[in-house]
C-alpha cells in the first residue's frame, strides 16, 4: 500500500506522447544533419545539454510557427494519460512531467487538452532569429549539461516524497534507479531486465493506474 506522501514523476516524450516532438520539430525545422548529432548523443560522446545546443541552435522559426506546427501535427498522447492524472489528484498524489524535451510544447500540448495544473520540469527554451537557446536548469537554479532528470528526483525523495517513476527511454534509467516504484516501457524497460530491477511494465496509463492500485 502506498503511503499518502506520493509523487509521481513522469517523463514526456515517447511517454505521455506518442512520439518525440522534439525530434518532430528538428525533422521540419532543424539542419538536415541533425540525427548525426543525435548519433554522438546515444553513443555518449556528448551530453544531452549539447546535443539540444548544437541542435535547436539551427532551428530559425519563431514560436507562434512551431507552435501552430505542434498543435497541428496530429501528435497522439498515449491512451490514459488524463486518467491517471485525474486519478493523482484524487488521491492526493503529486503528479509532475519532468522531461528532456522542451517546455514550451510540453506545456501547449498539456493546455491544449485542458491540462492545467500540472507541474512540468524541462529545458527552457529562448526564441531568437538565430536559433533556439535550449538550457536546462535545475533545481537550485544552476545550468546542467546532463543528470537533469535525476537532480528533479533527488529534489523529490529530500522533500520526503514516494516517487513513482513512469518512463521509456535511456535517460529515464538513472532517475527510475532511485525509486522503489517504477513502471517502464521499451527501453527503460529492457535496461530494468537486464539489471534485475522489479518494474512493471505498461503498455499505456491505464496500466499504470491499474498498477498503482495494487502497489
Amino acid at each position: 500500500m502506498l503511503a499518502s506522501k506520493i509523487l509521481v514523476q513522469c517523463d514526456f516524450d515517447n511517454t505521455v506522447a506518442v512520439d518525440d516532438i522534439s525530434f518532430m520539430i528538428l525533422d521540419v525545422f532543424g539542419d538536415k544533419n541533425w540525427r548525426d548529432v543525435l548519433r554522438e548523443y546515444r553513443e555518449g560522446r556528448i551530453t544531452v545539454g549539447a546535443f539540444n545546443r548544437r541542435t535547436f541552435s539551427t532551428v530559425k522559426a519563431d514560436e507562434p510557427t512551431l507552435l501552430n506546427y505542434v498543435l497541428t501535427s496530429n501528435v497522439v498522447l498515449r491512451p490514459g494519460f488524463k486518467d491517471l492524472v485525474n486519478y493523482c489528484a484524487k488521491k492526493g498524489y503529486e503528479f509532475v512531467i519532468v522531461s528532456n524535451g522542451l517546455d514550451f510544447y510540453i506545456k501547449a500540448i498539456l493546455k491544449n487538452i485542458s491540462v492545467n495544473k500540472v507541474k512540468v520540469f524541462a529545458a527552457k527554451t529562448l526564441f531568437n532569429p538565430n536559433g533556439l537557446d535550449v538550457r536546462y536548469i535545475g533545481p537550485d537554479g544552476s545550468h546542467l549539461d546532463s543528470g537533469f532528470k535525476e537532480s528533479y528526483t533527488d529534489l523529490f525523495l529530500s522533500q520526503g516524497y514516494r516517487v513513482v517513476y513512469v518512463g521509456d527511454g535511456a535517460s529515464d534509467v538513472a532517475p527510475a534507479q532511485k525509486v522503489r516504484h517504477i513502471f517502464a516501457r521499451d527501453e527503460l524497460l529492457r535496461r530494468c531486465k537486464e539489471k534485475g530491477w522489479t518494474c512493471i511494465p505498461f503498455v499505456d496509463f491505464t496500466d499504470v493506474v491499474e498498477g498503482m492500485e495494487r502497489l
